[in-house]
């Protein structure tokens, strides 16, 4: 039976998908949605000075790879088992038992939406006589009061990485969030702080309050070899600690997007699914080596390519956000392109490598240090330069107003130039304007109520007096609707505005509310926030 043919590269890339569980905003683990989160970043630096990775792997460690010659070391004391083959396997039970405790679950909590739309209720709708008794404006319609639709909640995957309880994830898996619970694998919850997010890189850091916590050690990236054994515990579908395992299929894998050139990928075979986002890609010392991210697939589940960030990049912008907040970038004002055959042949360079400059910004870094349209970048800041996309990274990584040099291929010489890198000025997001008239603001339970008038409450057949108005926050979690009418609170009756704020504010972690709805009566419990 033949294999369907490798879709064409830009279709591969239009599946390229995130890989958390119901995103706050747009997740969804049964379609193939086209999102591209690039970068990470954690709390502590790497240690690449101890032999063998990061976190004091033993020096001079025999080769991960798969060989019956030079067998790969059990991690954390484990033997290694021998195949039927005579191939020695890996066992990677000790490095669960050992760093598992230090991978979370990671809960999300969304934004509420505003819904209502024009048009208002339907005749056959069975709040459509009340409202047109009262005389007031309808839901969805013109001037009618606006409700919040139940917020979107979401689930992926984070590691612990300092003992004090900082936490690396995914930005893609909080963006948006109102509230962040972290869970860890003996049950118990922390609420998360949202310390800073990139969504350049697609790391996020949270912070939990908690001391002598398990945690992860971090490796070197730079020593993964293509065909190593790598595993990774997350949450796939809710399912906590889920481990899987497979290999490094390859490094530095570029992806499309203004975004993903920030981040030089780690593709590998391992099965990873939505609710994975944020979790940790370890190596057999037990080191994490990267973030997991992304996944191609056309399902929404796994295909066979996952892509994970370089913890080294990751550590370096956590250390950002932790440090002021925010990341900052380096840039020298180019337009690049991809080295073809041609394009080699045509400048006489020997093979195609580097990054082919289309256009130089005026004035900026590059143009200033000399830098011209048809230079080809073979190397910049100390890093060869083998695919154009490989070059944003470089840059980025250097610090504004440091000098870097560049290597750059011109009338079939190599020349080298020093440039003073700029910062890059992230783009202000569009922020839609309400076209709707302002109202009264909600209160701590989200209500908006008034007063209802005696010829109202006659007419409704009612014994209260305040109307709901608007029900967002904790009234729309627990179903109180536009149109309701709030009798008492917490046994007490109500009679105005005023009552039923000294009777919540008197009440502790739950107000049980008796409204009355259309001819029935009943309670709601609300949490306090």
């Amino acid at each position: 039976m033949r294999s369907p043919a490798f879709p064409s590269p830009s279709r591969f890339f239009r599946e390229v998908l995130d890989m958390s569980q119901q995103p706050v905003v747009r997740r969804s683990a049964g379609a193939a949605l086209v999102v591209l989160c690039l970068s990470a970043c954690s709390p502590q630096s790497s240690t690449a000075a101890d032999a063998g990775g990061t976190g004091g792997g033993d020096k001079g460690a025999p080769s991960a790879a798969l060989v019956a010659q030079s067998p790969a070391p059990a991690p954390a004391g484990e033997m290694p088992r021998q195949g039927l083959s005579g191939r020695v396997l890996p066992d990677f039970a000790g490095l669960v038992d050992r760093f598992g405790p230090a991978v979370v679950n990671v809960s999300v909590v969304g934004k509420r939406q505003t819904v209502g739309g024009p048009g208002g209720l339907s005749p056959d709708d069975p709040f459509y006589e009340f409202f047109r008794r009262f005389g007031i404006p309808q839901p969805g319609a013109p001037g009618g009061p606006r409700g919040q639709a139940p917020a979107p909640r979401g689930e992926g995957s984070g590691f612990i990485v300092s003992p004090d309880g900082y936490i690396l994830t995914n930005a893609h898996v909080v963006d948006e969030a109102d509230e962040v619970t972290v869970r860890m694998t003996d049950r118990r919850e922390y609420s998360a702080k949202v310390v800073g997010l990139d969504k350049r890189t697609d790391v996020a850091v949270l912070k939990i309050e908690g001391k002598d916590l398990p945690v992860v050690r971090l490796g070197d990236p730079s020593k993964l070899r293509a065909g190593e054994w790598v595993i990774a515990i997350g949450s796939p579908f809710g399912f906590d600690n889920s481990v899987t395992a497979g290999v490094v299929s390859a490094k530095s894998r570029s992806l499309p997007g203004e975004d993903s050139n920030y981040v030089p990928f780690i593709q590998t075979d391992v099965a990873v699914n939505p609710g994975n986002s944020g979790g940790p890609l370890f190596n057999l010392d037990g080191e994490v080596v990267g973030i997991n991210s992304q996944i191609y697939s056309r399902t929404g589940g796994y295909m066979g390519l996952s892509f994970a960030i370089p913890i080294d990049l990751a550590s370096d912008i956590k250390d950002q956000l932790v440090k002021s907040g925010k990341v900052s970038r380096g840039r020298i004002g180019v337009s690049i392109q991809e080295v073809n055959a041609q394009f080699a042949e045509s400048f006489g360079l020997d093979r195609p490598r580097g990054a082919l400059v289309g256009s130089v910004e005026n004035d900026g870094p590059a143009a200033k240090a000399g830098v011209k349209a048809g230079d080809i970048i073979l190397s910049a800041n100390g890093r060869p330069i083998e695919r154009s996309s490989e070059l944003p990274a470089v840059i980025a990584a250097v610090r504004p107003g440091s000098s870097t040099t560049l290597e750059v291929w011109r009338d079939r010489t190599v020349r080298k130039l020093d440039v003073k890198v700029g910062e890059l000025v992230e783009k202000p997001e569009r922020v839609a304007q309400s076209t709707g008239q302002s109202g009264p603001s909600p209160d701590r339970l989200g209500l908006v109520v008034r007063e209802l008038t005696p010829a109202e409450q006659r007419q409704a057949e009612t014994s209260g007096a305040l109307l709901v108005e608007q029900a967002d926050g904790p009234a729309a979690d627990a179903g109180i609707q536009s149109g309701d009418v709030i009798l008492g609170v917490n046994g007490r009756n109500v009679k105005s505005v005023k009552d039923l704020r000294d009777a919540t504010e008197k009440s502790g972690k739950t107000v049980a509310m008796l409204i009355q709805r259309q001819d029935a009566q009943i309670f709601v419990p609300l949490r306090m926030p």
